[in-house]
C-alpha cells in the first residue's frame, strides 16, 4: 500500500510511521512533505499515492488551500489536533478524521475502512451505498457537537478590541487578498480569518457563498436584478469596491431557496 504523509510536526511524523508498520506491516510509506509548497511541487512529479494521512494545519498554511490547486483522487485520512474541520474536510475525499494524539486503535480502525473502499472498489461496486450509513452516521455526529460562530473581536484603535455580534454583520467580502467585514452601519473592519474558513463556521442559514468573493446575510441585500445566461446580479444596502455581485447559474436555485428559507 502506497502511502503518502502530509505533516510537518517530525515527533508526529515518527509516531504516525510507527502505527502505520505495526498495524500493516507491508505499508510503504513512499515520502513525508512538511509543507504546501512542497506538496504541490511533489504531486506536479508523481502518481497519486494508494492512501494519503494529511495534517490539517502544516507550517504555511492550511492544507485545503491545496485542493485549490490541484485535484487529489486518492482516498485521505486527515489528522489534527482540532474538532472544527470535519465537515469540511468531508466535502473533499476523505474517508476517516483522527485527533491527535493518535492511538493504534485509531489507525486500526482507519485502515480497516480504507480495506474496505478497496474491497469494494476491487468488485466494481462503488462506495456510495457501503459507506453511506457510517458516513451520515459521522456527519450527524459532528453536527451535534458543532457550535457556530456568534461573535468577533476586531482589533480597534489604541490597544482595545472591539466585541461585534454576528447580528450585526452585513456581509464579509475580499480585497487585495484580505478579508473585510462590512457591519450594518457601513463601517468595514479587516479579520484575519479567510472567506473560506468563515464559510465553515458561520451559520449557513444566516449568511451565503455567492462566489469567491462574496459572503452575504439577507439584511445587505437591497435588491436583485436578472442577469443574462441565467444568472443573479444583487446590490447591496452598502455597495463595496465598486463590483458587480454575480450568482452563477448554478448557485442560484441554492441562493433562492437560502433566501426563503426560514431562519
Amino acid at each position: 500500500m502506497r502511502t503518502l504523509i502530509i505533516e510537518d510536526e517530525k515527533a508526529a511524523v515518527r509516531n504516525l510511521i510507527a502505527l502505520l508498520e505495526d498495524a500493516y506491516p507491508s505499508i510503504e510509506i513512499i515520502d513525508t512533505l512538511d509543507s504546501i509548497i512542497d506538496t504541490l511541487e511533489w504531486f506536479k512529479v508523481n502518481e497519486m499515492p494508494e492512501l494519503i494521512f494529511m495534517d490539517i494545519h502544516l507550517a504555511d498554511g492550511s492544507v485545503f488551500e491545496i485542493f485549490e490547486h490541484i485535484e487529489i483522487t486518492s482516498p485521505i485520512i486527515f489528522t489534527t489536533a482540532y474538532d472544527e474541520y470535519a465537515l469540511r474536510a468531508f466535502k473533499v475525499n476523505s474517508i476517516d478524521y483522527l485527533l491527535k494524539p493518535i492511538g493504534k486503535n485509531d489507525i486500526e480502525n482507519a485502515l480497516r475502512k480504507f480495506q474496505q473502499l478497496t474491497f469494494n472498489t476491487e468488485q466494481n461496486n462503488t462506495t456510495a451505498t457501503t459507506d453511506h450509513t457510517e458516513l451520515v452516521r459521522l456527519l450527524q455526529q459532528i453536527k451535534r457537537t458543532e457550535s457556530y460562530t456568534t461573535h468577533f473581536l476586531i482589533p480597534a484603535k489604541g490597544d482595545k478590541l472591539l466585541p461585534v455580534s454576528i447580528n450585526d454583520i452585513h456581509l464579509f467580502y475580499i480585497i487585495e487578498g484580505q478579508v473585510r467585514m462590512v457591519l450594518k452601519d457601513g463601517t468595514e473592519h479587516f479579520i484575519t480569518q479567510t472567506l473560506d474558513e468563515l464559510t465553515d463556521n458561520l451559520n449557513p442559514a444566516l449568511f451565503f457563498r455567492v462566489n469567491r468573493q462574496f459572503l452575504l446575510s439577507r439584511e445587505t441585500i437591497k435588491d436583485i436584478s436578472l442577469w443574462f445566461n441565467s444568472r443573479l446580479s444583487i446590490n447591496l444596502i452598502h455597495p463595496v469596491n465598486h463590483e458587480k455581485i454575480l450568482v452563477s447559474k448554478t448557485r442560484v436555485p441554492d441562493f433562492k431557496n437560502w433566501f426563503s428559507h426560514k431562519v
